[in-house]
Formats: structure tokens, C-alpha cells, sequence
């Protein structure tokens, strides 16, 4: 049974970090990516990785602010959020995608084929 599993969401200043986890099971991906949906706004792209080379692309509003990497032994994606503001809180999305996709339909949440349960953040100003 594949499964992607988020971890690591929670309540924090302005200012503060976070380190969201996403490990994956039952299957090996070529790329991952982060979403995040805010209440009442469409689900917008953060940040994604390819599995082999680990090339990463971020959204604009993140890019600096957030890194994006992963752990091969331990098919785990994780999401380092740094100087968090109170536009950042979302519910935030791992999804994964069997093969890889060109880089400029990175961004295009459509194109998964897993997604995770999804995990809270919450910046405080």
C-alpha cells in the first residue's frame, strides 16, 4: 500500500522555524513536491525535489526562506521552514509523483499521483 506520511506541522512565531517530514512507503517516486492551502484560497505549489538528483524549485514567496531535501536510506522528504511568517499558515501537502515530471510542470498539483493527509501550520504574529 503506498503512503505518504506527513509529520512535523505545529504552532509558531513569526520569525520561527518549522521542519515538516514526509516519509513515503510502498513505492519508490521520482520527484516530491510540498503544497500548502491556506482557509479559503486554492492550493498553491511551496517547493519540490527530484528523487535521483535532487534538483529543487521553489515558489517565489518561499524561495530563501525554505529548503527542500531529502533522505534516500530513509525515503523521506523534509521541508526546513525558516523565518516563518503569518502568511505561511496553511494546511501543508506532501504529494509524490511516480515519474518525473519536465521541470517547468513542477508547480501543477494536477499532475500527482499520491498525496499525504496533510499537516497544520500555524504562524503567529
Amino acid at each position: 500500500q503506498v503512503q505518504l506520511v506527513e509529520s512535523g506541522g505545529g504552532l509558531v512565531q513569526a520569525g520561527g522555524s518549522l521542519r515538516l517530514s514526509c516519509a513515503a512507503s510502498g513505492r519508490t517516486f521520482g520527484m516530491y513536491a510540498m503544497f500548502r492551502q491556506a482557509p479559503g484560497k486554492e492550493r498553491e505549489f511551496v517547493a519540490a525535489i527530484s528523487w535521483t538528483h535532487s534538483n529543487t524549485y521553489y515558489a517565489d514567496s518561499v524561495k530563501g526562506r525554505f529548503t527542500i531535501s531529502r533522505d534516500n536510506a530513509k525515503d523521506t522528504v523534509y521541508l526546513q521552514m525558516n523565518s516563518l511568517k503569518p502568511e505561511d499558515t496553511a494546511v501543508y501537502y506532501c504529494a509524490a509523483r511516480i515519474v518525473r515530471l519536465a521541470r517547468s510542470a513542477w508547480g501543477r498539483s494536477e499532475l500527482y499521483d499520491y498525496w499525504g493527509q496533510g499537516t497544520q501550520v500555524t504562524v503567529s504574529s
